[in-house]
């Protein structure tokens, strides 16, 4: 009966820290090169459907997009990626050119000819 137990009590402690595993997770801060509501909608949108991210908020003042995700099921280069592939730099990651001659001017960096103020 001791042994059938400890076996039971051995398997609730695995269970207990393996769930603690799976809930653990990370965050992370990427400037990003957003300009207006669009763009935190879009960034916002993307990362809600990348696999792993938990939560993503996009900050306008500083450009900061902060991401809490689970480490076991995306990397910080897949999020950067995801960033990209919607038009906007992500740190030293720049945009993909197709999805960022697709942005709206106001979404464009100021730098650009084509970017205009709302």
């Amino acid at each position: 009966m001791k042994k059938i137990l400890s076996i039971v009590a051995m398997i609730a402690v695995f269970s207990v820290s393996m769930a603690a595993a799976q809930k653990k997770t990370e965050e992370i801060k990427i400037k990003t090169s957003a300009q207006c509501e669009m763009c935190k909608t879009r960034i916002e949108t993307a990362m809600a459907y990348e696999k792993g991210v938990v939560n993503s908020d996009l900050n306008l003042v500083d450009k900061v997009l902060t991401v809490t995700y689970k480490p076991g099921k995306t990397t910080p280069e897949k999020i950067r990626k995801a960033i990209n592939a919607v038009g906007y730099d992500a740190d030293e990651t720049l945009a993909d050119p197709k999805a960022y001659a697709a942005l709206s001017p106001c979404c464009k960096k100021p730098d650009d000819p084509d970017h205009v103020d709302h």
